[in-house]
């Protein structure tokens, strides 16, 4: 006798809120059914009164504005107030969907309020076609995780209470409180992966596997927990590769990872600064371009506005940098911090004002000057080198010079001998600010 695995029926539906946070909720409104339903039970339940929703306004459909106006009438019914944010959705190499999912987030980033949290009517279907996605696109243990329950987002934390509920719950809700919902017609465009995947995938695997989208869900959940186990390791292991900069790790205790781990710790470290995510040849790059190279090659590796680069036993990573603007030059009296070309400032702290009229100006090579206790002068590229100075911040060092044009200071890293004395005398120094 064939064995068969006997789905257990999911809570009620107002059940899926058990872990309603205590502070403020904000419901991410299309005004579609999934959404409809969402708000629905929140303003239906406790905590009401801490609850507002957002409707994004993508304009990619001429009924939007009629989208707009449903949304304020549902919510004006129910008491919850609404705000509408009009996106630009900037179509990209990842196609429309894509385009509109990035401009409906960074409006939820930006509208989201300290602490808030963001309520999305994600459900067990939506999880289950996000899995295959991920999986046909070859994702990782991370990719296949699917969408968790919890995360920090923006300001605040993201919510999905409905991920252990199918599509078929919700409806059966909303026609139970003779819910109005809108039917974005877009959604039945095959031509979109995610809609080809729901309109024709699937139904074809409910055929042979009656609860397929519960058990992609179920290793989407499988997926979550491998990766729990994973990131904790990827965080201690990131700790012993860090070093005082946080945009600098150490090449050699990276090169002692094994690979697996060492690809890992790479996507967490550019996480955590914030850049955006590498593209998928991204870590063989590094590691074929950055990694293995010799330590004064100063390779880089770069990808939309951002770089890591190598020198010595650093890997950097950061946004892109101009460089100093090789005729920029400024004079300054040090009475007031001194605005330097694509951020950042030189303040004289300490002191009223210098004794000499100033410049600053960017290095052009081959500038000398003594330093404090030493007879002779230095070249300022090997001063440079033996304070270990790294290539991404000697191209924006702001240099200052008095009227005769003798060099009196690399940023605040070293003074000539004459004005290190003045510094001493004034209980003053010289503070360099880069951003």
């Amino acid at each position: 006798m064939p064995w068969h695995h006997r789905q257990m029926p999911p809570a009620p539906l107002p059940a899926a809120l058990h872990d309603r946070p205590a502070g403020p909720v904000c419901v991410a409104y299309s005004g579609g059914l999934d959404s409809s339903v969402l708000l629905h039970l929140l303003a239906s339940t406790a905590g009401a009164s801490s609850l507002r929703a957002l409707h994004v306004h993508h304009g990619l459909n001429p009924q939007a504005d009629a989208w707009a106006e449903h949304c304020a009438f549902t919510c004006a019914t129910l008491g919850v107030p609404l705000t509408v944010v009009r996106v630009n959705v900037v179509r990209a190499g990842d196609g429309p969907e894509a385009a509109a999912r990035a401009a409906r987030h960074s409006a939820f980033a930006e509208a989201l309020a300290t602490g808030e949290v963001l309520a999305l009517a994600h459900h067990r279907d939506d999880q289950a076609e996000t899995w295959l996605l991920r999986a046909l696109r070859g994702s990782g243990s991370d990719g296949l995780a699917a969408m968790r329950r919890w995360r920090e987002y923006g300001a605040g934390r993201l919510w999905r209470p409905l991920l252990d509920h199918g599509r078929a719950d919700l409806l059966a809700y909303a026609q139970a409180k003779d819910l109005a919902w809108i039917d974005d017609p877009s959604n039945s465009d095959t031509s979109f992966d995610r809609n080809f995947l729901r309109q024709r995938v699937m139904p074809l695997l409910r055929e042979r596997w009656t609860h397929a989208d519960a058990a992609l869900a179920q290793s989407a959940s499988l997926s979550a927990q491998a990766g729990e186990l994973l990131d904790a390791s990827d965080i201690q292991a990131l700790a012993d590769a860090a070093t005082a900069d946080l945009h600098c790790l150490s090449r050699q205790r990276l090169l002692a990872m094994p690979a697996t781990r060492r690809a890992r710790v790479l996507r967490r470290w550019i996480a955590t600064l914030g850049l955006p995510a590498l593209p998928a040849n991204g870590v063989a790059r590094i590691e074929s371009d950055v990694l293995a190279a010799a330590d004064d090659a100063q390779a880089v590796f770069a990808w939309r506005g951002a770089a890591v680069g190598s020198w010595r036993d650093l890997l950097h990573a950061d946004v892109i940098r101009p460089p100093m603007p090789l005729d920029w030059r400024s004079a300054w009296s040090g009475q007031a911090p001194l605005a330097l070309p694509h951020g950042g400032q030189l303040l004289l702290e300490g002191a009223p004002s210098l004794d000499v009229q100033a410049t600053v100006h960017a290095r052009h090579g081959g500038e000398r000057f003594v330093l404090p206790g030493r007879s002779h002068s230095h070249s300022v590229k090997h001063l440079l080198q033996e304070l270990g100075v790294p290539p991404w911040q000697r191209e924006r060092l702001p240099l200052l010079s008095d009227a005769g044009g003798e060099l009196l200071a690399i940023a605040d890293l070293a003074c000539s001998a004459p004005f290190d004395a003045w510094l001493r005398q004034r209980g003053a120094r010289l503070v360099w600010i880069d951003t």
